[in-house]
């Protein structure tokens, strides 16, 4: 393990570069169309280019970082489905039948799993190269009746993240991030709870993978519960994620921040992905200029988590199934940024009146 990963690509992460931002936004007036006429698709190249610091930002290569992990909190009746089916759906993932797989393919991404917290053995996923092992427990405590981890655990899951980023990077234009943990929506409501200063998770907390709403409410004292006896510090994110979190989020919060300090855009998935983007958030606020946040989930806390982020969704369409599937549709509309940027005629080239469009 490298020593002070963490605090060495805290230290690490820059701003987006606001000057390469002015640059592309001049470019854009240059192209042969009505003046913003394709709106957010111009902000988002803009957005690209301030990241990347060029007007030519590469968005091929597509990794969506799907990390899994277990969660102590099932065992109080939040969730319909058993742990086991993480598991499940972990070894579904790796031959390729998940919904983010088909959506990857659709993307022309590539998925790379990873255990973050499994409660089952994997080694024979590992040993055949289909899962990586970043193994931190297998799964995380109880957080209604104690913390979810260590503070030391919560920094190993992190610097997981981060190594995976650094690891995939080489190959990799565009990161993606992707969840899989019976379970997790609960950790997840809980951090956006105690970032939103609430007093009271109920308006945070959804259906998850298909609770009955009739169980909302246990779900939603459960996570009080959770938060009353841990007080996790909101302006420290180790220790709101070791006291409320998950492996896979801090993962996650671990891969935005690998890449952030890169310099490489990583889209947010829904709602869990988003609780590990708030982390990094509060971890490191610079790596907020390297987050796209792909779509609107369905749970009802990600409008509050978006407007944590300072981030509007590329997409809204009603999806609430995690996985990376969100992110992976919006990495077309990167694509389709980088065209607009480098096959688009301007009005000099195309020898087309400029006021005419204005």
């Amino acid at each position: 393990m490298n020593d002070n990963l963490l605090e060495k690509t805290i230290a690490a992460i820059e701003p987006a570069d606001a000057a390469v931002r002015e640059e592309a936004r001049h470019y854009i007036d240059t192209l042969t169309m009505p003046r913003r006429a394709l709106g957010r698709l111009l902000d988002l190249a803009e957005e690209l280019a301030a990241m990347t610091r060029t007007l030519r930002f590469p968005t091929a290569r597509k990794e969506i970082v799907l990390m899994a992990g277990d969660h102590g909190i099932v065992r109080q009746g939040v969730c319909p489905q058993p742990s086991s089916v993480t598991t499940q759906m972990v070894r579904n993932f790796v031959h390729g039948g998940g919904g983010i797989n088909v959506l990857a393919r659709v993307a022309g991404a590539h998925v790379t799993v990873v255990d973050m917290g499994v409660d089952s053995d994997l080694s024979d996923l590992v040993d055949a190269g289909a899962v990586i092992d970043c193994k931190i427990a297998p799964g995380t405590a109880d957080f209604s009746i104690g913390p979810a981890m260590s503070r030391e655990q919560a920094v190993r899951s992190l610097e997981a993240g981060i190594r995976i980023a650094e690891r995939l990077a080489p190959e990799v234009d565009v990161f993606a991030t992707g969840e899989m943990g019976i379970g997790n929506t609960s950790p997840s409501s809980a951090v956006v709870t105690v970032l939103s200063g609430a007093d009271d998770p109920a308006p945070f907390v959804g259906r998850g993978a298909g609770l009955d709403p009739a169980k909302l409410a246990h779900k939603a004292a459960v996570i009080r519960r959770g938060i009353a006896c841990n007080s996790p510090d909101p302006a420290d994110g180790i220790d709101l994620l070791a006291k409320v979190g998950g492996f896979e989020i801090g993962g996650i919060a671990g891969v935005v921040l690998g890449a952030a300090r890169m310099r490489k855009p990583v889209v947010i998935d829904g709602f869990i992905s988003s609780a590990g983007a708030l982390v990094a958030a509060v971890l490191a606020p610079a790596s907020r200029d390297y987050m796209i946040l792909g779509h609107g989930s369905a749970e009802p806390g990600h409008v509050a988590m978006a407007r944590l982020l300072g981030k509007q969704p590329l997409l809204d369409l009603g999806m609430r199934l995690g996985e990376g599937t969100g992110a992976a549709l919006a990495l077309q509309l990167l694509d389709a940024a980088r065209a607009i940027m480098t096959e688009m005629a301007t009005f000099e080239s195309a020898n087309v009146t400029e006021e005419g469009l204005k």
